[in-house]
């Protein structure tokens, strides 16, 4: 089969053998894959990953149980041992023996088929098109906010970033109730929240007045300083961002501010697909270009140009 993969040094499209299906996992014909930021990261060196890369993916179950085969499906990233005591606590996403699909030592569903977990997988709604359910991923991370920070209604919120992520938190929040401002550099990315009623204003116009509760979702050494200035006394920052360069930050505002830091990284599944079936969420206008696999170089290359959002490759 066809998979874009990365050696350390190159990405390109190579023919590789098929991933091999144990008792508990499945074959799943991808269909459509999303580039994230982190995968550009990766091409970086983050977590020094080699391998075929993605972990945004939707498709259709070819080899396992019976009862799946056909069926459409998304599939979270975290392969979990499901045996010791952090996996009985509940918390698969932090079992220490974890693979991460397409991140760390498991293959990634830039690929015609991948492997998962039967335990990882979520059936899509006939009603949710794959261009949408392939979002799935990065919009259970933004529901992830809400399963650790308390949102009462019109709390007062400034998300920091108007890449894909913010943009997918920025409107969560604002549909949990909170009175929601997200500051970007880009304006046409800030129109699209402007268009669900959502409060943006380009960084040039900020004056950064305090709020309990801050998400970094820019990736820089600068949004994390510029989080830390704007929160009040004991507020709260979520940290969304992850990237490979090593950041020199002075953390000493957040002792004297006694500020919560809390980092958050991928999260549930069924608010996201539910968030999806009802329209509660837009994703489509996060859409800036569909390449096809054998194309997945360029793919990365599209994502990584100024001004991208969601790149989607074909498979």
């Amino acid at each position: 089969m066809r998979a874009l993969r990365f050696d350390g040094q190159r990405i390109q499209v190579q023919n590789v053998a098929e991933p091999e299906v144990c008792e508990d996992s499945v074959l799943v014909n991808v269909s459509l894959a999303g580039i994230c930021n982190t995968d550009l990261e990766i091409v970086r060196g983050y977590m020094g990953f080699q391998g075929t890369l993605g972990h945004e993916f939707v498709g259709t179950v070819e080899q396992g149980p019976a009862e799946l085969r056909g069926q459409r499906v998304v599939g979270e990233i975290n392969f979990a041992c499901r045996n010791c005591p952090v996996c009985h606590q509940g918390l698969q996403r932090h079992c220490p023996s974890r693979t991460v699909m397409g991140i760390h030592d498991a293959d990634g569903a830039f690929a015609e088929r991948v492997r998962v977990p039967v335990a990882n997988l979520h059936p899509v709604p006939d009603a949710v098109a794959d261009e949408l359910a392939v979002f799935t991923e990065p919009l259970a991370a933004a529901f992830e906010i809400l399963e650790q920070v308390h949102i009462e209604p019109g709390r007062e919120c400034i998300v920091l970033g108007d890449g894909k992520l913010g943009l997918l938190v920025a409107q969560v929040l604002h549909h949990a109730g909170a009175r929601v401002v997200c500051v970007g550099k880009h304006r046409e990315k800030l129109a699209i929240l402007a268009k669900r009623d959502i409060e943006t204003l380009l960084l040039d116009d900020w004056r950064g007045e305090p709020v309990s509760l801050v998400v970094e979702a820019t990736g820089t050494a600068e949004g994390f300083e510029r989080a830390i200035a704007v929160l009040r006394p004991r507020g709260t920052l979520v940290l969304k961002s992850t990237v490979a360069e090593q950041l020199s930050v002075d953390l000493s505002p957040l002792v004297i501010d006694e500020i919560q830091v809390v980092g958050s990284r991928c999260g549930p599944f069924p608010p996201a697909l539910r968030a999806l079936e009802l329209g509660a969420v837009d994703v489509r206008s996060l859409i800036t270009d569909r390449v096809p696999l054998s194309r997945g170089t360029e793919a990365l290359e599209r994502a990584n140009a100024p001004g991208a959002l969601k790149v989607l490759i074909e498979v």
